[in-house]
């Protein structure tokens, strides 16, 4: 009778001491997450009726995805998503999963729209980027493109168009290389590869083993993608139109350098949460 009554308490408690031996830093919160994905409970719920039991398949199931974060299979990967600007995006291991420190990069955007804008999201992934700055905008008449070199990830941010009902045109290219029309854009977003190809090593196994490589590796100094869009992007932004950067902690500088060097003025820095530099952005004078 007892063991009825706690069936879904031991569940849960057990799936918690599974990760904490294994070493996961959010073990009582992978493991909640979890079990809310395969069961469909809410925490209210749970509290509400703790003594509840769940199926004999949805125990099974639960403890498959335990052992498989055990083996740092990132969360997301598992459920399958992820949350981001209020919204769910569908992601996988050919996307870099949204993190909470983008979201400064969309709602800096945000603050710069205006109707009718043309919006260009470079290196896009997921989409969560450019979706959610069509999704969320107050101002009519806004347009987005997202391109990405990678086949695979142009089908999840496909999916998340879709799933979300957003139209967006996305294309396959390495940077610029499929966009056509030049000098159409009024802003180009982009988070793109930034990390040092020495430092990817000493990531978090989560990212280093399961994020697309190509989505981490910004090359030996980690400003390689910054230099080409930057270089690039003169040819297709119109006059006035705004480039927006996420960047690394130690990038602030040498980003808005290139900018500067490239025709973009009043360049800015903005910090996350953390007080940590995150975000470059300025406005284009050239022609």
């Amino acid at each position: 009778m007892n063991q009825k009554i706690l069936a879904i308490q031991e569940i849960y408690r057990e799936g918690k001491e599974r990760l904490e031996r294994a070493g996961i830093l959010e073990a009582e919160l992978d493991a909640w997450y979890l079990l809310e994905h395969v069961t469909g409970i809410s925490k209210a719920s749970y509290y509400g009726n703790p003594a509840r039991e769940i199926r004999r398949q949805e125990k099974e199931q639960y403890f498959y995805y335990i052992e498989e974060r055990k083996k740092r299979i990132p969360l997301q990967h598992l459920t399958g998503e992820q949350g981001f600007m209020g919204l769910v995006f569908c992601v996988n291991r050919h996307v870099l999963i949204p993190r909470q420190d983008t979201e400064i990069l969309v709602e800096t955007a945000l603050e710069r729209m205006k109707p009718g804008m043309q919006i260009l999201d470079m290196c896009t992934g997921s989409g969560c980027i450019l979706l959610s700055l069509l999704k969320l905008c107050k101002a009519e008449g806004v347009t987005g493109t997202g391109t990405d070199i990678s086949k695979e990830a142009l089908r999840v941010a496909v999916s998340n168009a879709e799933r979300l009902g957003i139209r967006a045109k996305f294309v396959q290219g390495d940077l610029f290389e499929n966009i056509g029309s030049q000098k159409i854009f009024d802003m180009i977003v982009s988070n793109p590869p930034y990390i040092p190809t020495a430092v990817i090593d000493g990531l978090q196994e989560e990212v280093k083993l399961y994020d697309p490589y190509v989505a981490l590796d910004g090359r030996e100094d980690g400003l390689f993608f910054y230099r080409r869009i930057v270089k690039e992007s003169i040819s297709y932004i119109k006059r006035d139109g705004c480039l927006l950067f996420e960047i690394g902690c130690e990038q602030a500088e040498a980003v808005a350098g290139l900018m500067e060097k490239a025709g973009y003025k009043d360049i800015r820095v903005k910090k996350d949460l953390a007080g940590l530099d995150r975000v470059v952005y300025g406005m284009y004078n050239g022609e």
